[in-house]
């Protein structure tokens, strides 16, 4: 159970893998080199989710700041990120661009290489930790540590950076904006009898398609200054919504002539339909 333990088994494992593979020609038996290729990620990552451990175990309230986690596009947030960034470190050492340009890449080489030495030290510190005292993390240990996840921060964002383009600080806070929207539209729909507390926490299929509906009714009418105000230009708006920025103008100029009677009328509806 002690994770100094399994770190120890996990590195053995890795160890063992890279062996196999630097002993193998994989011009001669390509099918047993992507084997072991694989067998090298699988173990790399389990590595890394024992080091992750092993980090919120010893240095908890000083692990660098994930913030930036939220400028990346959702499809990149999964949970084999940091083996990703460990494999591209590797094949940006290595001279080999797969993802990004050349003059990216040779940008990024040192914080690569400083990634790549710091693991190593990880590593080795760790083993003999492991061997020596394995139940305690004197201050060599929590230091190595603490200078890896910085590095590892540092060339994540990095990295990430040279791939796609980061959101700025303006669109995060237009998707909070939205967050808020959809807060205040599910509060005033509960208020008003469209939806049901019991809707929500049975998680209803319906409800995917009716709160975004009724969040730009509110949007637009019961809370015009927030993301969905048309004051703003397009480009001020979050990617979201912009696209549709001459069709809320009409959305908008409809609403403004219904009745409150109508517009309660239309909201229900917008509930049912499907």
């Amino acid at each position: 159970p002690r994770l100094l333990s399994q770190f120890f088994f996990a590195d053995e494992r890795v160890t063992r893998v890279v062996a196999e593979i630097n002993g193998l020609d994989g011009e001669l038996d390509p099918q047993q080199y992507l084997v072991l290729l694989n067998q090298l990620h699988l173990s790399q990552a389990h590595l890394l989710a024992v080091l992750e451990r092993i980090m919120e175990e010893c240095i908890p309230t000083q692990r660098h700041s994930r913030d930036y986690l939220v400028k990346f596009p959702e499809e990149l947030l999964v949970d084999n990120l940091g083996n990703h960034m460990l494999f591209a470190a590797e094949c940006l050492l290595a001279g080999t661009f797969l993802e990004v340009e050349e003059s990216d890449g040779a940008q990024l080489r040192p914080r690569a290489r400083n990634l790549l030495c710091s693991l190593e030290l990880v590593r080795t510190v760790l083993r003999e930790q492991s061997l020596s005292q394995p139940n305690s993390y004197p201050e060599p240990v929590r230091a190595v540590l603490i200078q890896f996840d910085r590095l590892f921060a540092e060339f994540e964002l990095s990295y990430v950076s040279s791939l796609v383009a980061v959101k700025s600080p303006d669109e995060i806070y237009r998707q909070q904006e939205i967050i808020v929207l959809f807060c205040e539209t599910v509060e005033r729909a509960l208020h008003l009898g469209y939806l049901t507390q019991e809707m929500i926490d049975g998680y209803e299929p319906l409800l995917m398609f009716t709160i975004p509906r009724l969040a730009i009714i509110s949007g637009l009418l019961i809370y015009p200054e927030g993301p969905l105000s048309l004051e703003r230009s397009p480009e001020e708006m979050s990617r979201v919504f912009s696209p549709f920025y001459n069709l809320l103008k009409k959305i908008r100029d409809l609403l403004r002539v219904l009745s409150a009677e109508e517009l309660c009328l239309l909201e229900r509806s917008l509930c049912t339909a499907e």
